[in-house]
């Protein structure tokens, strides 16, 4: 599979029938979806215009590494994994201290092919927080690419701490211990309000969705991680999850374009 596509879209995902690039798209009939569109091309361009201010700032201020993490996230919206990670390894240079916790590097190297540094940053990030169960779930597909599902499993970080839903049951998957459907049907079956409800889904579909990229069921992959960039709360929300929603969004491009190329 090719990692770095240029020229985003969503065509045939969410409605739109032509590259994000400023042309007219057709039109959903679904106000859902189509909204998804709207704040899709939104978030696109201001990423672009992010890019383009931060590379100029950067001529200025070589040294500023808001600059270096607000570009990197930026090549990162945009698809452009590579050069997301040498921001993201600049900014680590500048500051040490930020080597640790800079979990938008290890995604970034994942998505640049880089699987061991990808692992070996999750590694290091388990040492910084040993409750987050999102960023083993990392390592296990970043170490699934380069060991294989079994040593991958074997490898699978421990956690003795809570964690935040749904990510104890998620983790799970990975570990073999449960199934996508046991997993979505404990959050419907749970009392929570309408938002809790979609953030728990928003998590629960990308996850189940990525384990499925790397079992090789793209199909499958594909649906769930539909789901999870059609999610408006992820789409909306605070700066982590709108970073996971382009996760899925990211994800769900590359595996529809490798589908139509036959890849």
């Amino acid at each position: 599979m090719k990692w770095h596509i240029v020229g985003l879209m969503l065509g045939g995902m969410f409605g739109l029938a032509a590259p994000l690039n400023g042309q007219d798209a057709v039109k959903s009939t679904d106000p859902a979806v189509a909204e998804i569109d709207v704040l899709t091309r939104q978030l696109l361009k201001s990423a672009e215009l992010d890019r383009e201010r931060c590379t100029a700032e950067l001529k200025l201020k070589p040294d500023n590494v808001d600059l270096y993490s607000r570009r990197g996230d930026a090549n990162f919206i945009l698809g452009d994994f590579a050069a997301a990670v040498v921001d993201y390894d600049r900014m680590a240079e500048l500051d040490p201290a930020l080597d640790e916790s800079h979990w938008r590097r290890g995604i970034a190297y994942f998505y640049a092919g880089r699987f061991p540094d990808a692992a070996g940053q999750f590694e290091r990030y388990h040492s910084f927080d040993d409750v987050d169960r999102e960023n083993g779930i990392w390592r296990y597909l970043s170490q699934v690419k380069s060991l294989g599902r079994d040593k991958a499993r074997e490898g699978l970080l421990k956690y003795k701490k809570d964690d935040r839903e749904p990510f104890p049951a998620v983790y799970q998957l990975f570990a073999g211990q449960t199934t996508p459907d046991a997993i979505l049907q404990g959050i419907q079956r749970a009392e929570l309000s309408a938002e809790q409800r979609q953030q728990r889904l928003f998590y629960a579909e990308l996850y189940i969705g990525l384990n499925e990229a790397v079992e090789d069921r793209p199909e499958s992959a594909l649906a769930h991680l539909r789901i999870a960039a059609a999610n408006h709360w992820a789409a909306r929300a605070g700066y982590g999850p709108r970073y996971m929603w382009h996760v899925a969004r990211l994800h769900a491009t590359q595996l529809q374009a490798a589908s139509a190329t036959g890849k």
